[in-house]
């Protein structure tokens, strides 16, 4: 593979109640919502993304908030775990603050020279905080809720369950330009580049466990980074060379994005980094308004009739931290 990604662009889920899903992300977690838009298939429903202040690629989580959708289930041909990098020493008040948000977390675990502390947000998505301590260049969002001395830096790493690796692995190795780095039992981890928070899959291998059901409180797909439309291009190319079934090469106005599966059934993304968030409103404003694609932009008035309202907590807004 001559073209290599350099790590995670974004995780995408599927939530339940949008109002709920901000308040969870934005006050348990301390992220900040960076854009407020809608499902280009689905413009009756949010896309939300949360970041860090600007929505650096690898600090995004993003929800498809569908209020009617039927719960998921957890199993193989799905990414099943969702991590974020946080400071080392921060578990400890991770899990008093969680505690105060009615979340409840599990004993912190220990493996691999990390600590990792797991629970599940609102509509039952499995996440986790991983402290480590080769630390975490990355700034993080301060809020007063969640000071940037504990915050989330970014994404740590994705968990995909699969029922055998060896498929999986050349998808990651032959397709994404990731290098094997480790195996501790069932789980083998892969990186991109030179690895480190942001950088890291792993897949852990159950052929016992029955197959998963993508819905409400799973992930939708995984993407990673590309660092420009040309270099994608030429992505795309190699994949369908490899024989991969690729998609056209999208419009998400925030980057461009192709799709294809990995053997074992994860949905994957390769997404540009620019041109980012701030293409169509300023920084300090992000997330705070609904922005639409030109092509959707005529049904403006339909769509906000369609899509409940949302409050945003304070803690969205800098000059109110």
């Amino acid at each position: 593979m001559s073209i290599k990604t350099s790590g995670l662009h974004h995780v995408t889920a599927i939530g339940g109640n949008p109002q709920r899903n901000v308040d969870f992300y934005l006050r348990a977690l301390g992220l900040r919502l960076v854009k407020t838009t809608v499902n280009f298939d689905d413009p009756g429903t949010y896309h939300l993304y949360y970041g860090d202040q600007s929505g650096k690629p690898g600090s995004l989580i993003t929800f498809f908030p569908w209020s009617d959708a039927p719960a998921g289930r957890l199993g193989t041909g799905q990414a099943t775990t969702t991590a974020f990098s946080v400071p080392e020493t921060s578990l400890g008040w991770w899990q008093q603050h969680l505690k105060t948000h009615g979340v409840e977390t599990s004993q912190i675990r220990n493996a691999d020279n990390e600590e990792t502390l797991t629970f599940r947000d609102p509509d039952g998505l499995q996440l986790a905080l991983v402290a480590h301590p080769q630390g975490d260049p990355r700034d993080p969002w301060d809020t007063k809720l969640v000071p940037a001395e504990n915050a989330i830096r970014g994404l740590h790493s994705v968990t995909l369950s699969v029922t055998q690796e060896d498929a999986t692995a050349g998808m990651f190795t032959d397709g994404l330009g990731l290098s094997f780095h480790s195996q501790e039992g069932n789980r083998f981890r892969f990186e991109a580049g030179e690895g480190g928070p942001g950088a890291l899959v792993d897949v852990l291998v159950t052929p016992e466990t029955p197959r998963g059901l993508v819905a409400t409180g799973t992930v939708h797909h995984v993407a990673w980074r590309a660092p420009d439309e040309p270099t994608q291009a030429a992505w795309r190319e190699e994949l369908v060379d490899k024989g991969v079934n690729v998609t056209s090469i999208l419009d998400r106005q925030y980057f461009r994005s192709i799709y294809f599966r990995e053997p074992g059934g994860t949905l994957l993304e390769v997404a540009t980094d620019a041109p980012g968030f701030t293409y169509d409103e300023p920084l300090l404003e992000l997330g705070r308004a609904l922005k639409l694609p030109p092509w959707l932009e005529p049904r403006r008035d339909e769509i906000e009739h369609m899509l409940p309202k949302l409050n945003l907590p304070s803690e969205n807004n800098p000059e109110q931290k």
